[in-house]
Formats: C-alpha cells, sequence, structure tokens
C-alpha cells in the first residue's frame, strides 16, 4: 500500500462511511510505506476497525501514538 493506493481508498470509505460500520481486512497487506502506516492510523482514529493488521504495521501505528503523545 502506497500513496497512490490510499487516495483510492480514502474515496471509497468516505462513500461508503454514511453511519456505516467500516472494516479493512488487512491480511494479504505485506508491503506499507510511511503514508499508509499514518492512513492506518488515521482509520483507526475514525472509528475503522483494522481486521487481521500485521503485527509490523501495528507496531508502527502504535509508536506513532507514541511518538504524537509525547
Amino acid at each position: 500500500m502506497d500513496a497512490e493506493n490510499i487516495g483510492e481508498l480514502e474515496t471509497l470509505v468516505r462513500k461508503e462511511a454514511d453511519g456505516r460500520r467500516i472494516v479493512l481486512d488487512l491480511r494479504d497487506l505485506t508491503l506499507v510505506d510511511q503514508d499508509a502506516v499514518s492512513f492506518l492510523k488515521r482509520c483507526e482514529e475514525d472509528n475503522i476497525t483494522l481486521k487481521n493488521c500485521p503485527a509490523y504495521i501495528r507496531e508502527w501505528i502504535t509508536r506513532g501514538r507514541k511518538i504524537r503523545e509525547q
């Protein structure tokens, strides 16, 4: 997942979000860049569930939150 994919995904999420619960299944996600990690962190902040999030991505999201809180 990179910046190019994020734009498309953000558009889809906005169109579907109208009061609906959104779940992103990340089972097949193997490669992300920093923009993707930031996007996924924002998704969680917007109450979007990240299902099957790979451990290394979860760690990066968590680190990003800790840095932001400091």
